[in-house]
């Protein structure tokens, strides 16, 4: 957001801050979220390469929909089955490794 634009919010009393303020995340949650979030994003982007939805999740013994969620940063989704399916579309342990380190 531009300062003018933050100014002129807080100016009619509005509250400016970032989604881990408003969510009152801890440092540790925080970047757990982003951690998730560049893990989701990254899984996308393998898969969008190599194979349906569908595929992937039969590959995984999983459902399309759980697949799409995982690939929308579903809250509801673990860092083990984004790991999981990571590691199925040929991801290694270190390209997982580089997206978590790119991280913050």
């Amino acid at each position: 957001m531009d300062l003018d634009k933050r100014a002129r919010l807080e100016s009619k009393g509005w509250k400016v801050g970032t989604v881990s303020d408003f969510l009152e995340l801890t440092p540790e949650e925080s970047v757990l979220v982003e951690i998730k979030l560049a893990l989701s994003q990254n899984l996308k982007e393998r898969r969008l390469k190599l194979m349906t939805q569908s595929e992937l999740a039969f590959k995984m013994s999983s459902s399309q929909p759980r697949i799409a969620k995982a690939e929308n940063g579903d809250a509801s989704v673990s860092i083990e089955l984004l790991i999981r399916a990571m590691l199925a579309t040929g991801a290694t342990p270190q390209d997982i490794g580089q997206v978590i380190a790119g991280v913050g």
